[in-house]
């Protein structure tokens, strides 16, 4: 069976590596101050902001799969997710930075509901972000004012300082990816084709098994759900959820000039319902089935 440690709250992570933190629901950790540590395998109850050091060759665990120490590289962690590697007795030297911060220090703020608009911390390891070296020195800049800020004495402004530093590393994070997005357009362009590929293929076979979903599409392409709509936003303005729909349309369009009744496109497609079928393609293009169908075969006609 497994050993593994439950972060409920920053401190159980914090005092395994024999740091005592300051504050109750935030931590910073310089791993070059408490090194060597010992492995652990975490089930967090917290969020955490793992930016790595030079460690090479060091295999971790991540959720359901496995990677290697990249220098520079961000790792972020949310409530339920799981992440290190098992402890084995081994002491090791690591450098790098974490910041781990509990649910609660975020209740009555502009975050608490904000922080669910951060995708990232929902994507697989191969798909986390890979920072350059002027983006790891601004990560670390703000890192070490959080640092600075927890070991203060409290007072009243405190815990708003700290939600705001947390919010900044946060829109810093966000940039990063943006910045990452941009950067790989020729790895976006070979997953858009991927996906493409992927619907096409799926809808070979009739009647389809149901209209794909997202996380279907995700699954089949080995990545996360948020990854691969974060990509096909950036790629072509849309959701991957509106992209899947508006594939589906054109296949309907192209079936009902075929001389399918609406029925019939619904089921090949995969609908459970033809009213469901009905609404969606109304909703994409404004009329429904059936008047499309009637008034591209009277254009035919004239």
């Amino acid at each position: 069976m497994s050993k593994i440690l439950k972060v409920n709250k920053p401190s159980d992570y914090s005092s395994w590596v024999g740091q005592t933190d300051p504050h109750d629901l935030v931590c910073v950790i310089d791993y070059s101050e408490v090194s060597p540590v010992r492995h652990s395998l975490n089930n967090y109850g917290v969020y955490g902001l793992f930016l790595q050091g030079n460690e090479k060759g060091m295999e971790l665990v991540y959720g359901t799969g496995k990677y290697d120490y990249q220098e520079g590289t961000l790792i972020c962690v949310a409530p339920g997710q799981l992440g290190g590697k098992e402890d084995n007795g081994e002491w090791v030297h690591l450098s790098g930075w974490a910041v781990l911060f509990h649910p609660d220090v975020l209740q009555g703020t502009a975050l608490e509901k904000d922080i669910r608009d951060f995708s990232f911390f929902d994507y697989r390891i191969n798909e986390a972000l890979h920072m350059t070296a002027e983006e790891r020195d601004v990560m670390i800049a703000l890192i070490k004012q959080l640092d600075n800020e927890l070991k203060f004495p409290r007072d009243s402004m405190q815990n708003r300082i700290i939600v705001g530093f947390l919010n900044i590393l946060l829109r810093y994070a966000q940039r990063f990816y943006n910045r990452q997005f941009t950067s790989r357009t020729v790895l976006n362009n070979d997953i858009l084709s991927r996906f493409e590929s992927l619907l096409k293929e799926y809808y070979e076979n009739e009647p389809a098994a149901g209209v794909p979903t997202v996380q279907y599409c995700s699954e089949r392409l080995n990545m996360s759900p948020n990854y691969l709509s974060d990509v096909i936003r950036k790629t072509t303005g849309d959701t991957a959820a509106r992209y899947i729909k508006q594939y589906v349309i054109q296949l309907a369009k192209n079936r009902l000039m075929s001389g399918m009744n609406s029925s019939e496109v619904a089921y090949s497609l995969g609908f459970e319902y033809p009213q469901h079928f009905s609404r969606t393609f109304k909703n994409m293009t404004g009329e429904t089935p059936s008047h499309y169908q009637g008034r591209r075969v009277a254009g035919k006609i004239r």
